[in-house]
């Protein structure tokens, strides 16, 4: 990740204030292995599907978003609020710029793309497989099954991911120039072991009806 940048303070904040207080009532309860009420879930999913990059006091002129993708680009982050439920933020994406294979341990989290177009892959874990898997897998790795592998731009639908499936390991890759928003709870506490993971990925073969075709390593905190 790259710099910070602080919450705009001009007459965008009425509308990040709206889809806060949306987000609140939703986390409201969220502890890990959270899942909002389905009602709840179109109540926050329809109000972030109606956002656009200005509601949120970005435009795409920013040097956020003109690094040159041959020069490692660097994520920005836009930190909104927080709170012991939910953490509600933004990123920022050159083209070219990566958040590499990661989780969302026991939480939900919403997506919206507001500017740009994304590659986005995701995995769930596979819970039920042939024992006969579980021998050819390295140390320390774990079955998943592919979720999503997709462009998606800001005309999308908001993505969500549950605890369980969804998705909730994923990457995101930017195929232009991006802004993603994010809410998500409940918060990463590292202090409380819920730490954010980084996986790579490797193939399996196999002849499982429940097994995945892939495997997911732990790469690093």
């Amino acid at each position: 990740m790259s710099r910070m940048i602080s919450t705009p303070t001009n007459t965008t904040t009425s509308t990040i204030q709206k889809i806060y207080d949306i987000s609140r009532d939703v986390f409201a309860a969220a502890t890990p292995g959270f899942v909002p009420l389905p009602s709840d879930v179109e109540h926050l999913t329809r109000s972030l599907d109606s956002l656009m990059l200005q509601d949120i006091g970005l435009d795409a002129s920013m040097s956020c978003f003109t690094a040159n993708p041959q020069d490692n680009p660097k994520v920005t982050y836009i930190h909104f609020a927080e709170s012991p439920t939910l953490s509600f933020c933004a990123f920022c994406f050159p083209q070219s710029a990566v958040i590499p294979l990661h989780d969302h341990p026991g939480m939900t989290v919403f997506s919206k793309i507001l500017l740009g177009s994304m590659h986005i892959k995701s995995y769930d874990w596979v819970t039920t497989f042939d024992s006969n898997e579980v021998t050819r897998m390295p140390n320390g790795a774990r079955l998943a099954k592919l979720n999503t592998d997709a462009i998606f731009d800001a005309t999308s639908k908001t993505v969500v991911l549950y605890p369980e499936d969804g998705g909730n390991l994923h990457c995101f890759s930017a195929v232009s120039p991006c802004v993603v928003l994010d809410v998500m709870g409940p918060p990463y506490r590292p202090e409380e072991g819920r730490d954010c993971s980084y996986y790579g990925v490797s193939r399996v073969a196999s002849r499982s009806t429940y097994a995945s075709d892939f495997f997911l390593s732990f790469f690093h905190n």
